[in-house]
């Protein structure tokens, strides 16, 4: 696939990352449970930011992380999604490119404010997630360019957009151009949750038009509706060309045709922040997969980009993934 411009391009929610550490206490005091995601009102946005201390503002959203990720590592990269043209859509965009991703989605001038994630990091490294989908949800399928997806060798789907129907359609037809163009799809199943609320249509995704497939361990047997890893693992084997199944201190499980890879997890000290670990992973085996490594490569670069996310506060490398990659001897 060297006639192609692009290693990949990522859809997926366009959000402005806010992220700052702060006690239990603030967790409770603001009726939240740690660890877990929940959606917010633009209000509730507002009014938490205010209360929060100091933060690191970047681009995020899944997809938009593994792009990050995959520019890191060298790698050639754009991204749709939908922000408005307000101060948060003006730092999403401006971040994203200064990191080396193409990013040219027209901002709204109507509509929702641009996305926030407002993230808060316990001092045991656990994130807690209170996200305003705002403009992200907006996406449709006015929004993929035929071109660009054409141009690319893989197109990368994250699972988070499927909860409204136009960005479900703008899946749909991303999908359709890029199996046209004779290129790969890629889907992230993103949250357990949101497998249980669109399995069916994600069922129809995977064995319809995705060609590589990440999930973790909780996600892959909700897809399936099996209690044990090794009987969802089995039936994803029949359905796509490769399954990355994810299993966090327990390292990965890689999955194509006859063949099952395990890769360890790459150790780490300490897990300062969890936040962005799978979009890593992913950003590391689609540059593998790309720059045509082999298949236990690309799991050992998902794991190092992953170890290294989770060793700090945010979910941008810190240094050139590709560097780190190389004094591992990972890449020449």
């Amino acid at each position: 696939m060297s006639d192609a411009s692009y290693d990949v391009v990522g859809i997926g929610n366009a959000i402005v990352d806010i992220i700052a550490r702060c006690d239990e206490a603030f967790l409770s005091n603001h009726g939240m449970e740690k660890g877990f995601m929940q959606l917010i009102s633009a209000g509730q946005a507002n009014e938490l930011y205010g209360d929060m201390g100091t933060a690191i503002e970047q681009s995020g959203g899944s997809a938009a992380n593994s792009c990050a990720g995959i520019a890191s590592f060298g790698g050639k990269c754009a991204f749709i999604g939908r922000v408005a043209g307000d101060q948060f859509g003006k730092i999403f965009a401006h971040d994203i490119r200064a990191v080396g991703v193409a990013y040219d989605t027209p901002a709204s001038d109507a509509g929702l404010p641009t996305a926030r994630c407002l993230v808060l990091v316990t001092p045991d490294g656990e994130r807690t997630m209170n996200t305003f989908l705002g403009a992200s949800t907006e996406l449709g399928a006015g929004d993929v360019d035929g071109a660009l997806i054409a141009s690319a060798q893989v197109t990368y789907l994250e699972g988070y957009l499927f909860d409204k129907p136009q960005a479900k359609a703008a899946f749909v037809e991303a999908a359709k151009l890029a199996g046209k163009a004779g290129r790969k799809v890629a889907l992230t199943l993103s949250d357990a949750f949101c497998v249980d609320r669109h399995r069916e249509d994600f069922l129809e995704l995977v064995r319809g038009g995705v060609d590589i497939l990440f999930a973790n361990e909780t996600e892959i047997t909700s897809l399936y509706q099996m209690n044990a890893f090794d009987d969802a693992a089995g039936a994803v084997r029949a359905e796509c060309e490769i399954a990355v199944l994810t299993r966090s201190e327990a390292g990965a499980v890689i999955i194509s045709g006859n063949e099952t890879i395990h890769v360890p997890a790459n150790p780490v000290e300490r897990v300062v922040d969890a936040t962005g670990a799978g979009d890593l992973y992913a950003a590391g085996f689609l540059y593998g997969l790309t720059s045509a490594q082999s298949l236990e490569t690309c799991g050992k670069l998902g794991a190092l980009a992953a170890s290294e996310i989770i060793s700090h506060i945010g979910a941008r490398p810190e240094g050139s993934l590709k560097d780190l990659a190389k004094a591992k001897g990972l890449l020449s």
